[in-house]
């Protein structure tokens, strides 16, 4: 039975992938990749994670109106989303990923927004009474900034805790205002340095750059580091050890991080303690191919985390 309630505002698009062996470099052309399409996009996948992990999930969201779209709102309701607040727009086509895997679980992705770029604050207004009944609301950037204010000042105005996965990283920094009604910052390595301009090589880089971005206001930081684990900061900075598993592709580990995480704190889970579980969800992620296909039931979470 699900143990929380969350509500997810995000993205959701189709992703194409080849796998390779290796990345092609600047002007080349490879031969002999094999294709794959699953339902991906950070909002969708996060808002999977979660219920995987054990929460109760809304998603709002907007997709074309289209076969695509379509497709991917039936699997929603397959994997246990509730789709209420997501909408068919016949306006835009639904949001499409292109991603490249080598053999060594490296990617590179290219995102044609289509009709998340149209979700808008109304969207989301609408869905004011389920924030209201909520333990958490997530939230990630490939969705417009506008939106996601939206959506961070509705759950402040009913006081409900948010997580802002701050992925992809934004083309501008974002302002103190907005991180300061923020209740957890996730980042990773890249998106720390974007966000509070310390390039992150080293612990002590990472650590430099979560203080940074907490005295923007976020109360809580998370740094994921990959394969070396996390760096939680609150009052006093922790790092939380990776799980160590072999990677066949890093795609959709940072959003079944942030399904995981938020999850847990919506269960009570101590600090800590919710960021080891998702690493160990983010570890899962990494042995199969695909975004949401890689995604990890709470089972299996939990006994990789309790090992």
């Amino acid at each position: 039975m699900p143990r929380g309630a969350i509500v997810v505002v995000g993205s959701a698009n189709m992703d194409m992938y080849i796998l390779l062996d290796r990345l092609p470099g600047k002007g080349e052309t490879l031969l002999g990749g094999n294709f794959q399409m699953q339902p991906g996009g950070k909002g969708a996948n996060q808002a999977v994670a979660a219920a995987r992990a054990g929460s109760a999930v809304f998603l709002v969201a907007n997709l074309g109106d289209d076969l695509f779209g379509r497709d991917m709102m039936a699997n929603l309701r397959n994997q246990c989303v509730a789709t209420d607040f997501v909408s068919l727009d016949r306006g835009s086509p639904t949001g499409v990923a292109m991603i490249m895997v080598d053999s060594e679980g490296e990617n590179l992705i290219a995102v044609a927004q289509g009709a998340n770029s149209r979700l808008s604050p109304d969207q989301v207004r609408k869905a004011r009474a389920r924030i209201g009944e909520s333990d958490f609301v997530l939230l990630q950037m490939e969705i417009p900034l506008e939106t996601i204010e939206c959506a961070i000042d509705l759950a402040r105005d009913v006081r409900v805790p948010v997580v802002l996965n701050a992925a992809p990283a934004p083309r501008a920094p974002l302002s103190p205002a907005l991180v300061a009604k923020v209740d957890t910052l996730i980042v990773n390595e890249y998106e720390a340095a974007v966000l509070s301009g310390i390039r992150v090589d080293n612990d002590t880089d990472a650590e430099n750059a979560a203080r940074a971005l907490q005295k923007m206001g976020a109360k809580r930081v998370v740094l994921t580091l990959g394969s070396r684990g996390a760096l939680a900061l609150t009052e006093k900075s922790m790092f939380v050890a990776a799980r160590k598993v072999e990677a066949v592709d890093t795609v959709g580990a940072g959003d079944a991080f942030c399904g995981a995480l938020v999850t847990t704190l919506a269960e009570g889970f101590d600090f800590a303690d919710a960021v080891s579980f998702s690493n160990a969800a983010a570890a899962l992620a990494c042995t199969k191919v695909g975004a949401q296909a890689s995604l990890p039931a709470r089972v299996d979470i939990e006994s990789l985390w309790k090992e």
